[in-house]
């Protein structure tokens, strides 16, 4: 009995001390204002034991609409040599965003998702499937209307349009992210997405997807602008097909090439209009929400 009691102390001794390094480390560090890290890649990929994966998932702070993308923002790199954020515009669509869907789950990997509001609302089973893949979920207008032709009040009705949409198609608000169509933008809107605590993605790199017709020209565009760059936030397409079709390949090759995928996720979730969400709501006689996924309601039984 002694002999087991000693054991055990011996064992509890060194759990006790590593947990109270862990505690202290996580207190120093929210001192120094840089949270840990979230845990990346909790277990193997199912069936890909060399997935891509995530390496690392950050959190930002959307107080004051930060900006990020070098294209058209600078003060904050986040990114180390070697990492990638994947992001992905205009779903959610049949078909293409499925696509990208599985391509990512074979990789497990994720990936931020700009859906157009009208998109949402015409397919918020897709959109449902995005959320529940584990994916980080911001907006992009209701429409893809080029908003630096359009007046203010307009160009905020899009804006707000679209958050709402993504509220009401998923039955809750995601993240505070958005992204401007062709990237077009003006100091105006920047300050209105400032005071709503939404902070802007450009891009380091638009792989111009929507320009092209063959898988193979996408791959080589997103590889060989990684490559000159060195990282980066790239910007693609699930609305494209081409985009969907090369999607595999250019995950294996970021892979191969050592580049490693980090997941970009909101400290708290956009805080909605609810004018919009209202408006919304009664143009499709209620909110989508809390409606079941539609092959659980509609199915073919003979043809």
């Amino acid at each position: 009995m002694r002999a087991a009691t000693v054991c055990a102390m011996a064992i509890s001794i060194p759990l006790m001390a590593a947990a109270a390094w862990a505690q202290n480390n996580a207190t120093l560090s929210e001192r120094l204002g840089t949270p840990l890290a979230q845990r990346a890649n909790p277990g193997p990929c199912p069936g890909n034991p060399e997935a891509l994966g995530v390496a690392r998932v950050v959190e930002i702070d959307t107080t004051g609409g930060p900006g990020f993308g070098f294209e058209h923002f600078k003060a904050y790199d986040f990114l180390r040599d070697g990492e990638v954020v994947l992001t992905f515009d205009d779903g959610p669509w049949p078909g293409n965003t499925p696509a990208v869907l599985r391509a990512l789950a074979e990789q497990c990997t994720k990936a931020i998702f700009f859906p157009i509001g009208k998109h949402a609302i015409w397919h918020p089973e897709i959109l449902k499937q995005v959320a529940a893949a584990g994916h980080t979920i911001g907006s992009h207008t209701w429409s893809h209307a080029d908003l630096s032709k359009l007046t203010p009040d307009q160009a905020k009705e899009e804006i707000e349009k679209g958050v709402s949409a993504v509220r009401v198609a998923l039955g809750q608000p995601e993240s505070s992210f958005f992204r401007f169509p062709a990237l077009r933008h003006s100091p105006e809107l920047l300050t209105y997405l400032s005071a709503r605590n939404i902070g802007t993605f450009s891009t380091d790199m638009d792989s111009f997807d929507f320009k092209m017709r063959k898988s193979e020209q996408i791959i080589e565009s997103v590889v060989s602008k990684l490559k000159k760059h060195g990282k980066g936030i790239v910007l693609m397409h699930d609305f494209q097909h081409p985009t969907s079709l090369a999607l595999p390949e250019l995950l294996v090759q970021l892979k191969n090439n050592g580049y490693k995928i980090v997941q970009v996720k909101a400290k708290e979730p956009v805080q909605t209009l609810a004018e919009y969400d209202q408006q919304l709501e009664k143009e499709l006689g209620g909110g989508t929400g809390n409606s079941r996924p539609i092959l659980s309601v509609v199915r073919t039984i003979s043809e």
